[in-house]
């Protein structure tokens, strides 16, 4: 575990660099000159006829620095999400693999968990801290201690409610981007208002299209923070669901596996 938090950290903050450069060159490159071109043809058309009805644009929409601010998150927030999934996905796989290579229905004794602890041992390093063969070793461990399967039991559900509460507070960094995507969004709604309100002589005079630009960055940024915060919840759940049933899986897989087997001699 000591190995792993800054293996994760340098993740992120390269995921976070990542994400604002893809972005931040598609809104310079593509995105801000062609909502430029929108607002500027626009502009001119009203100026040629007041009667005419501006067109919405997916460009204009996006061309604001709230927009691009979320965007950059929401892909911050997939990166890591993504690498959550994978090494969920990794210890999911674990399931179907048979780690004690002992025969259907033998029973375990005492005098096997020397063996049984050799065993476990042989597994790769780099997947030997994932929740299933810890919470066979813990198992086991508690058995060869207590010589009580009630106590081995225990040990294996107290490791996956803890593995649970783990998983469960490593979500608090994605948490938090989900909760900022709708405030840089109310932030742009505040600045667009406040822009517009400055325009309000102007728009006295009958030149609305101050206030009416302002205006939209004030809704679009709105508008664009709650579609990425439904997305972004959504995928938040399901990696949350992914996690759970890890750890209920991993439980009735030691249930399966070792603990139905194993049978304690009384003690002298």
């Amino acid at each position: 575990m000591t190995q792993k938090l800054p293996i994760e950290l340098i993740f992120q903050v390269f995921s976070l660099l990542i994400a604002f450069i893809i972005v931040h060159g598609a809104y310079v490159t593509v995105i801000r000159p062609r909502a430029d071109a929108f607002i500027e043809k626009q502009q001119v058309l009203v100026k040629q006829d007041r009667q005419h009805e501006q067109k919405q644009n997916f460009f204009v929409v996006l061309r604001d620095y709230e927009q691009e601010a979320c965007i950059v998150l929401m892909l911050w927030a997939f990166a890591i999400m993504g690498y959550k999934a994978f090494f969920t996905w990794r210890q999911q796989q674990q399931l179907s693999m048979d780690f004690l290579h002992l025969p259907h229905g033998l029973v375990i004794g005492l005098e096997d968990t020397r063996e049984l602890l050799r065993r476990l041992d042989e597994v790769p390093e780099q997947v030997r801290d994932f929740i299933v063969p810890k919470a066979l070793r813990t198992a086991i461990q508690r058995f060869a201690a207590t010589r009580n399967v009630q106590d081995a039991a225990t040990a294996v559900k107290s490791l996956c409610e803890l593995e649970g509460e783990r998983q469960d507070s490593e979500l608090s960094v994605i948490r938090y981007i989900a909760w900022a995507i709708p405030s840089v969004g109310f932030i742009g709604t505040v600045r667009g208002i406040g822009a517009a309100l400055s325009q309000a002589n102007r728009a006295v005079e009958g030149d609305i299209t101050g206030v009416t630009q302002n205006l939209g960055v004030a809704f679009n940024s709105t508008f664009i923070a709650l579609v990425i915060s439904i997305v972004l919840m959504f995928f938040i759940h399901q990696l949350q669901l992914m996690q759970e049933r890890l750890v209920l899986d991993t439980e009735a897989y030691c249930d399966t596996h070792l603990i139905s087997r194993l049978r304690a001699k009384p003690l002298p």
